[in-house]
């Protein structure tokens, strides 16, 4: 492992902290909206940049990452899509959020149905949560750290002890950090991982072609588009994982549930200082 690569991990890592206690150590978080909504005080760039690093998982950062070297780059479509969904739940459901001052989206199902629904739902997203995202995020991110900086040879240990090692690790770090600062802490941290994720993710591209190409950029290129052509592909086909014909029907509905119902992306939303701070992070992602 270099060196050079855990420091700079270390100081990012360790300015994100700095920085995001520095902001929020004065907040008062014993109200309910103080705390999971940072007092409804949200601007739009940082909705903006906090939804862009919640998307981004490292679910969906290596998964369809590993799609796309698999199959081809269809699975853009899951991102392309979203700007019409982005749209409808801009002008149906967003108003209706902000309007009824709700905190979760078993708030808005209880005002709508009753308490069985709102206690059923909420019982389904915690279920979700523990059983299929939270695991798969988890255990995503700490393969490629465990990669990166080899800690099953570092620490002598086995691969599958080094990936529970830094899954624990993560977990506790973010249990603790969204404890002591609630969404607002979160979120600060958020926009600034989000900064560091999109010059790492350009970068990728850059250095993995700059290694294809022996040293050069351009010869990289060159090989990549005379010998795998057909991975550049962004429509997809019957065959691929995401077929084009689904972008505007099955791929809707979930994209409709995702960005319009999903806890950790709504809540983000729910914590607008208003209607307009909602509508400029909405049109930042429609253009990302």
């Amino acid at each position: 492992m270099s060196l050079t690569v855990f420091l700079s991990f270390l100081l990012f890592t360790g300015f994100v902290v700095i920085f995001t206690y520095r902001k929020v150590k004065r907040d008062q978080h014993h109200s309910k909206d103080g705390f999971f909504l940072g007092g409804r005080s949200l601007t739009g760039g940082l909705i903006a940049s906090s939804l862009i690093l919640t998307n981004l998982s490292a679910t969906s950062f290596v998964g369809m990452s590993a799609q796309a070297y698999t199959n081809n780059m269809s699975v853009m479509g899951w991102e392309v899509a979203s700007g019409v969904t982005l749209v409808i739940i801009a002008l149906l459901l967003v108003p209706r959020y902000l309007k009824q001052g709700i905190t979760t989206i078993p708030d808005f199902l209880e005002s709508r149905y009753d308490m069985s629904v709102k206690k059923f739902v909420t019982l389904l997203f915690l279920c979700q949560y523990v059983i299929n995202i939270l695991p798969t995020t988890l255990y995503a991110g700490a393969v490629v750290l465990a990669e990166i900086f080899d800690i099953k040879d570092l620490l002598g240990i086995t691969e599958f002890q080094s990936i529970a090692l830094i899954s624990a690790t993560i977990g506790l770090l973010g249990f603790f950090y969204a404890i002591y600062g609630g969404l607002k802490a979160v979120v600060i941290a958020d926009t600034i991982n989000g900064i560091g994720l999109i010059i790492g993710g350009l970068m990728i591209p850059v250095f993995g072609l700059i290694a294809l190409g022996h040293g050069s950029f351009s010869a990289g290129l060159d090989t990549l588009l005379s010998a795998a052509p057909e991975k550049l592909q962004s429509v997809g086909s019957e065959k691929d994982p995401l077929p084009f014909s689904t972008l505007f029907t099955g791929l809707l509905l979930v994209n409709l549930y995702y960005w319009g119902t999903d806890q950790s992306i709504v809540q983000r939303i729910l914590g607008a200082k208003n209607l307009g701070a909602v509508d400029l992070c909405l049109n930042c992602e429609r253009r990302r």
